[in-house]
Order: structure tokens, then C-alpha cells, then sequence
């Protein structure tokens, strides 16, 4: 977070075995629960970006695709991005 960024405060209610782990983590890296959170929310934010550039850069290879082995594998694997297991 740069310096001229401005904090919001938040209220947040955490299942008990999460706020374990992150009080955990905070002790562990000895800061605050308050930087883990931020931590955490910033890294699973960057996580879901780079899913899904990953996602358009899939569906950008299969509408180049000329391959039928490769297109098949390009749907399958678009379909478990978004459809899970």
C-alpha cells in the first residue's frame, strides 16, 4: 500500500479457525493481524487476476487454434477454470 493511500476501516467477522491462522501468522512474521489480513486480501486479489488473464489467454489461444486435439484441450480446460471439478 503506497503512503498516499488513504485506509478505510473495515469490519470483519472471521470463522474462529481462520482468525487462529491469521493471529498464528501474525505472531509468526511478529506484526499485526490487521498487516496479515491486508496481506492475505492483497494475495488472494493478485490471485484472481492472474486467473483470469490466464482464463482470456486460453479462450484467446482457442479462438486461434486450428487443432482439434488442441482445441479439445483448450475447452476442457476452460470448462474446469470455470465449471471446478
Amino acid at each position: 500500500m503506497s503512503v498516499s493511500e488513504r485506509s478505510i476501516r473495515q469490519s470483519v467477522s472471521l470463522p474462529a479457525r481462520v482468525a487462529r491462522r491469521v493471529k498464528s501468522l501474525a505472531q509468526t512474521s511478529k506484526t499485526s493481524t490487521s498487516r496479515i489480513i491486508v496481506e492475505l486480501i492483497e494475495s488472494g486479489l493478485d490471485a484472481r487476476e492472474q486467473e483470469k488473464r490466464r482464463f482470456f489467454e486460453l479462450a484467446d489461444r482457442l479462438g486461434r487454434s486450428r487443432d482439434p486435439e488442441e482445441q479439445k484441450r483448450l475447452k476442457e480446460e476452460l470448462a474446469q477454470m470455470t465449471f471446478g471439478d
